[in-house]
């Protein structure tokens, strides 16, 4: 549960990084805010469709944004 609660707060910090609101992130991901909000806080799965959205965006891993490598 902990390193699921850490993936979350990765998404989170990957956002704020590239100094983007949920709102900016969301329509790049073709969501709601409401749901890229639930994303970061856990309330809702991620798919893997949208995990490989955000990986490619960020530019990282989908290793990196579940937690597994800090690379």
């Amino acid at each position: 549960m902990l390193s699921v609660m850490k993936m979350y707060k990765r998404i989170r910090e990957l956002r704020k990084y590239k100094g983007m609101t949920q709102t900016e992130m969301a329509q790049v991901l073709h969501c709601s805010q409401r749901v890229y909000s639930d994303y970061e806080r856990g309330k809702v799965d991620i798919s893997t469709e949208m995990l490989i959205k955000l990986a490619d965006f960020h530019g990282v891993s989908i290793d990196y944004i579940l937690n597994r490598t800090d690379e």
